[in-house]
């Protein structure tokens, strides 16, 4: 485990962990202290459940279909209603995602019940605060969230990060475990921009969380495999990214 993830019980040891480092691992028993300044997570199981409706990833390029994903996207300015916009494709240059960039990849939807309910709006504000104290003059953001599910079968490792150790193009990540079954190994590392290891960790409790300042740092997550074979194997994540919108 990374020393970046001890001691972080409240919001500002949070943000000065990322301040400094440019990352921080939180544990669950933190994670949730910090989210429920802004919110509720009452609607947690739904929310958790919601995995098991997504979708494969049908634009992967290594020809895998081992994950499956739903997306959508929200503006936050500094104050205010965070609001839902219109459903988009996702769309990354190759400089970013060597693998699966350049072009338009259309996902399903987050569902609206899930993407409207208590936890998400709980998270979304929870990283607006958390981020625009780390960026104060930004007056606008691009928000937006992924739900993954990386099974794992045998013969099969499912990748997180099938691109390998990179950035996302955004301003601030947050990796948030939602459900995590059957599986050996995921372990997060990041790097700075030099790709010298800065720290490793593995989020095993739903609720352990990445943050990452993106302009700093490339992270990337090692395969997952299944511990019995015989059983469903899957690693499910929400990943939040806040792009600063000069609009």
């Amino acid at each position: 485990m990374s020393e970046i993830g001890t001691g972080l019980q409240n919001a500002a040891g949070i943000r000065a962990a990322v301040a400094r480092a440019g990352y921080a691992f939180v544990e669950a028993s933190d994670m949730r202290n910090a989210l429920a300044r802004f919110g509720s997570l009452v609607d947690w199981a739904a929310f958790a459940e919601s995995w098991n409706t997504l979708e494969v990833d049908t634009y992967m390029a290594d020809g895998g279909r081992y994950r499956r994903r739903r997306f959508g996207v929200w503006t936050a300015g500094r104050q205010g209603p965070i609001e839902r916009g219109p459903h988009q494709a996702h769309y990354q240059t190759l400089h970013y995602n060597h693998l699966n960039g350049g072009i338009e990849r259309w996902f399903k939807p987050i569902a609206e019940g899930i993407g409207d309910g208590p936890t998400m709006r709980t998270v979304l504000e929870y990283c607006r605060a958390l981020f625009g104290r780390l960026a104060p003059d930004t007056q606008r953001w691009h928000v937006e969230a992924h739900q993954f599910r990386i099974e794992a079968r045998s013969g099969e490792d499912g990748k997180p990060t099938p691109e390998g150790m990179h950035r996302d193009g955004v301003d601030y990540v947050l990796v948030l475990l939602v459900n995590r079954r059957n599986i050996r190994s995921g372990t997060t590392s990041v790097h700075d921009l030099d790709k010298r290891m800065l720290g490793s960790f593995t989020l095993t409790d739903p609720l352990d969380a990445a943050l990452v300042d993106d302009a700093r740092c490339y992270h990337g997550v090692t395969p997952v495999e299944p511990e019995n074979p015989a059983q469903p194997a899957y690693r499910d994540v929400l990943v939040v990214t806040f792009r600063k919108d000069p609009r």
